[in-house]
């Protein structure tokens, strides 16, 4: 394998690589199931804490 057939390869399936991991990363965020975790996620920075502040 030369080095620009080594290059088309990477560049190609890279690519591809790159595409289906964005897909899978869109569906995780928007599938419906996962709406209260993210909203829970969300609301969890303004959360009172109760016991931390003692």
């Amino acid at each position: 394998m030369t080095y620009e057939q080594a290059t088309h390869f990477a560049q190609t399936w890279g690519l591809a690589l790159l595409a289906v991991c964005f897909g899978l990363a869109l569906i995780y965020a928007l599938w419906p199931g996962n709406k209260k975790k993210f909203d829970q996620a969300a609301r969890s920075p303004l959360d009172d804490g109760g016991d931390d502040n003692g």
